[in-house]
């Protein structure tokens, strides 16, 4: 049985499928050649689950989306305070690529734009690696498989680097930057140039999400205060001049890449990633963004989305005999939001009722926010196609007149009536 996200994901790559305004970045060769059609969809929880859609397994250059891990292994290096008194926090409200520093203080006014990017590379320990081999170890951790460096790419974007050049010597001049100017920009540059896939970046966003512990092998890769810390950074910086349009209309921690990539994280619940190689006026992903509001819209991800997020909304599964007929039931709990739906869905599809009745028992269920109605309906018209006959316990009425995405309805029963016919 197929998963019902992952059919919404392929829903995304569909509708979002007009949208082919902007071109890949032209001044680096090697992304210019990029074909545009490419796109890719993916979502982690913080359990580990990875779904996706399109070309999931497409490589492509991390690009800008290395920065945030690089400011958290410098953070981890160094302490909060010592970045802190080297690179600001602040929006630039400027391109990625401005040549501009703060003007009272010297330093790089956020680590999400090339400026402060470039100060933090610099800041990383070359001990008891150089840095470049440290975050690629980094990347390796955090998506379970080894990250290399696509070495074209680098070339091409060393031939072409004088910009991000001229931005370490204006720090070395304001004596902002701790190490060689131009071994400095080699170093970002290679960091950037570090192959990925949206399987991966969900992965590594989910992490994020996770307060910093990857989610399959539990190891905590940064702190809860540099995690808290980062995040933050990026709900405001990490969408360059579009930070506000962002988090107006997404509303979620995110970081962008020229090469066509998009992060985003949903604290305690779920890291996202899209790509899309088409740029728009602000160097992000143009059918990235329309995806991920998309998806912020659907799913409830909105930071100032109201709701208690829960782990999982399955409190137990029970085998029972009712009135003569094997029957399995889910007994729910809390508030369905987008990570709790995720786990019982999970359940569902890895492990399928073995009884033709099936029971959701929702008596301890607070609430149930858009997305869990929309992800239950379609589980609903998977498990009828599959022949199972459902019954739904809802006392407090938390779905009312619920019907699967076929438009048929089921059972309703109350808890009193289910004890009275369990044998």
């Amino acid at each position: 049985m197929r998963s019902p996200i992952m059919d919404y994901l392929d829903d995304i790559i569909a509708q979002t499928a007009h949208v082919d305004s902007g071109a890949p970045a032209d001044y680096i060769p090697e992304l210019a050649a990029a074909d545009p059609d490419r796109v890719a969809v993916a979502l982690c929880t913080v359990n580990g689950t990875v779904y996706t859609s399109g070309e999931a397994d497409h490589e492509f250059s991390i690009q800008s989306m290395s920065k945030p891990f690089a400011y958290a292994l410098a953070i981890e290096d160094r302490g909060l305070d010592d970045i802190l008194d080297r690179v600001g926090v602040e929006p630039s409200g400027e391109a990625f690529n401005e040549l501009s520093l703060d003007p009272e203080t010297g330093k790089p006014r956020n680590p999400m734009i090339n400026a402060g990017a470039i100060a933090t590379h610099a800041l990383i320990h070359d001990e008891p690696a150089p840095a470049v081999d440290r975050l690629l170890a980094l990347y390796s951790e955090l998506t379970q498989r080894p990250i290399v460096i696509d070495e074209s790419l680098a070339a091409s974007e060393l031939a072409t680097g004088d910009r991000n050049l001229g931005l370490a010597y204006l720090l070395h001049t304001s004596e902002r930057l701790s190490k060689d100017p131009a071994a400095t920009v080699e170093g970002y540059i290679r960091q950037c140039s570090a192959s990925v896939t949206v399987r991966d970046l969900a992965l590594m966003a989910s992490t994020l999400a996770n307060g910093g512990v990857q989610p399959n092998t539990g190891r905590s890769l940064f702190g809860r205060e540099t995690t808290r810390h980062l995040l933050s950074v990026m709900t405001t910086c990490g969408m360059y001049d579009a930070a506000g349009d962002w988090l107006t209309s997404v509303g979620i921690p995110a970081k962008s890449g020229v090469a066509g990539g998009i992060i985003g994280v949903l604290p305690g619940q779920v890291g996202v990633a899209a790509f899309s190689p088409r740029l728009d006026e602000h160097g992000n992903s143009a059918r990235g963004v329309v995806m991920m509001e998309k998806l912020s819209q659907d799913l409830g991800l909105h930071l100032m989305e109201p709701g208690r997020p829960a782990r999982s909304a399955l409190r137990e599964i029970r085998k029972e005999t009712v009135e003569g007929e094997p029957a399995t039931i889910y007994v729910l709990q809390g508030d369905m939001v987008l990570s709790s739906i995720e786990a019982l869905v999970h359940e569902l599809v890895h492990n399928p009722p073995s009884t033709d009745l099936v029971i959701f028992d929702m008596s301890r269920v607070d609430e149930v926010l858009p997305v869990a109605r929309r992800t239950s309906a379609a589980m609903a018209t998977k498990l009828i196609d599959a022949g199972h006959t459902l019954i739904l316990i809802d006392p407090e009425e938390t779905m009312p007149g619920f019907q699967d995405a076929q438009g048929r309805g089921m059972q309703r029963w109350t808890s009193a009536y289910l004890a009275r016919h369990l044998d």
